[in-house]
């Protein structure tokens, strides 16, 4: 079994995969080519005992040489099945391992807002592309939400060879801890606060402007509520993001910490976790607070609605004055009611519908199906 993934930075793709693979029974039956590079899931993949080769393609570049080496990898290695991660890696790698002889390729598709405001022209022409090819390449296509499956359909990807399988998260290690929330608020200096948090890379499908002008009202209401960003170049060193966090007067009120390895502990340490999104297909980062009792007030995007149910808020999309209105209403009704019965509802909701193992059983059926009986 064969991944071929854009890159294995931090990002709900990798870390998707990184999941699968970690909690299959024989991790070492997979092997992961990056086009890029190995980001931060590389030496975690060859630690559970997985073949990682990096084809060092440089980003937005087209590279003949490391599409040859794809090529020559493919061919070496036979691999039963290709399972491709993301649009550039569809394209070529679904393309280049047809070229090798792996008779069943299977794409992965992340994305649910291909609007041009919101993405850059580069990337709309390789989906379209992929839709052209959609037809040949992939013997099937996986969709992490129906929102996805929608938007694809649309543009012309084969619609009888898509099937849905929701993202998966690892329940015992995302799980409520008191402990370990209280601790990160003392380190952090804000234990007397309300904390609402936004873990999400500074990307323009997450919509930090929206975030920002929520918060600004909110802020106007509530004097105790302070707001943490994590994720890829939510700092300080990030200039149009300090503009925005200070037109919203966010200065004072907002800790700015970056990527961090430690998410179950940030989630624990949350009050309440929001979701500024105008695009998502299935925001892991939801799914990851909620199975640590977090409720959240999300945008109405992708699968957001779904994954929330009855257990949290939701806001029509790049609309600040409903988000804040939601944002105020959940902080009113956190007050209102016992924390640990919300907890136990958010965690049940990920429990019932969104557990590792079911997304792995799903995978592994689709893999298996596409074998000849006698590799079964």
């Amino acid at each position: 079994m064969v991944h071929i993934i854009t890159g294995l930075d931090q990002g709900g793709a990798e870390a998707t995969l990184y999941r699968l693979i970690m909690a299959c029974g024989t991790p070492a039956y997979h092997s992961v080519i990056s086009l890029t590079d190995e980001g931060v899931y590389g030496d975690r993949l060859r630690m559970l005992g997985v073949k990682v080769e990096s084809l060092n393609m440089p980003r937005g570049s087209l590279s003949i040489s490391s599409l040859f080496r794809l090529y020559c990898l493919l061919r070496s290695w036979h691999p039963s099945v290709v399972q491709t991660w993301m649009y550039h890696a569809d394209l070529m790698g679904g393309v280049i391992a047809k070229m090798a002889g792996v008779r069943k390729v299977v794409w992965n598709v992340r994305h649910s807002n291909l609007d041009p405001c919101c993405n850059n022209r580069g990337l709309l022409k390789v989906a379209k592309l992929c839709a052209f090819f959609s037809s040949w390449v992939p013997d099937h296509i996986v969709c992490c939400s129906e929102e996805a499956r929608r938007v694809h359909m649309a543009i012309g990807y084969k619609k009888d060879i898509i099937v849905i399988i929701p993202n998966g998260y690892n329940l015992s290690v995302f799980l409520h801890d008191e402990n370990a929330g209280k601790s990160l608020r003392e380190e952090l200096g804000v234990s007397d606060k309300l904390l609402v948090g936004m873990v999400a890379r500074w990307d323009p499908q997450k919509d930090h402007a929206n975030l920002f002008a929520a918060m600004s009202k909110v802020w106007n209401t509530r004097k105790d509520v302070q707001l943490l960003c994590v994720g890829s170049e939510m700092t300080e060193k990030n200039e149009n993001l300090l503009r925005i966090m200070r037109n919203a007067g966010g200065d004072g009120k907002t800790l700015l910490v970056g990527p961090r390895d430690d998410i179950p502990r940030v989630m624990n340490a949350l009050d309440l976790h929001v979701l500024s999104s105008v695009g998502e297909a299935f925001p892991n980062c939801v799914a990851e607070a909620m199975a640590c009792g977090t409720p959240c007030v999300v945008t109405d995007v992708g699968d957001a609605k779904l994954i929330v149910g009855d257990t949290g808020w939701i806001s029509p999309p790049g609309n600040p004055e409903a988000f804040a209105e939601k944002i105020l209403e959940a902080l009113t009704d956190l007050e209102c009611t016992d924390k640990a019965t919300r907890a136990r509802r958010c965690r049940i909701r990920i429990e019932e519908n969104f557990s590792l193992l079911r997304m792995v059983a799903a995978y592994e059926q689709l893999w298996e199906s596409m074998l000849p009986k006698r590799e079964c």
